[in-house]
């Protein structure tokens, strides 16, 4: 399969959707493509690393941890998601450690190109704030869950999530989810969590497909 150029790849991407042909090619010839194994670190928490980030292919997890090295996972990164963009904004370190979950590629923007760029392009403008906002968005979810529900109601909150429907109308979780990383994703321990999850599966709220998929049952939400 030929491969594809930095333009074609660009136009894969919502945050470039909306350009036009000229201010895609000078979004093309600043970005370079990066590979980044699984388990490796794309960002680091309280580094600057001055460049945005696109996700073309793979899987990356969005870490907070503190000085004892706990930690939460914040969200989770999915082809044609950007981040990093805050801190080319304010010029403050990166609040969050990402990791590629799976070999993942991504385009990288630097900061000088990515100023230049922004002035020029109003769609990408409203793009980059149209995320941030959409993360404060979940910021704001993520706080009252964990202000208001239970951990019951939030690890359904996290598995209704992460669910996609089927053209069947089913939802399903077809990548899998430890335990150790939904407690991460709740703020719980991994133990609560277990005996969470055992309660929901006993309960048919959630089953396992043949291939490794969960399926998520419609009486789960009254859980959240």
């Amino acid at each position: 399969m030929a491969l594809l150029s930095n333009r074609e790849l660009i136009r894969r991407v919502p945050l470039f959707s909306l350009l036009t042909d000229a201010q895609a090619e000078l979004i093309a010839d600043a970005v370079v493509k990066r590979r980044f194994r699984r388990g490796e670190r794309i960002v680091e928490q309280g580094n600057k690393a001055e460049k945005l980030y696109i996700v073309l292919t793979g899987r990356a997890r969005v870490i907070a941890s503190d000085a004892r090295g706990r930690e939460v996972i914040l969200a989770t990164l999915f082809p044609g998601e950007h981040f990093g963009e805050m801190s080319l904004i304010d010029d403050e370190p990166h609040s969050a450690t990402v990791v590629a979950e799976v070999q993942t590629d991504v385009l990288e923007l630097s900061r000088e190109d990515f100023a230049r760029c922004l002035p020029a392009n109003t769609s990408m403008a409203y793009a980059v704030m149209r995320a941030l906002v959409q993360r404060l968005r979940r910021a704001d979810q993520k706080i009252e869950s964990l202000a208001l529900l239970d951990v019951y109601g939030r690890v359904a909150r996290v598995l209704l999530e992460r669910a996609t429907r089927t053209a069947t109308g089913e939802l399903v979780i077809r990548e899998k989810v430890s335990r150790q990383d939904l407690a991460k994703m709740v703020g719980a321990s991994r133990e609560m969590v277990s005996r969470v999850m055992k309660d929901i599966e006993d309960r048919g709220l959630v089953e396992y497909a043949e291939d490794g998929s969960m399926l998520i049952h419609q009486h789960l939400g009254e859980l959240g």
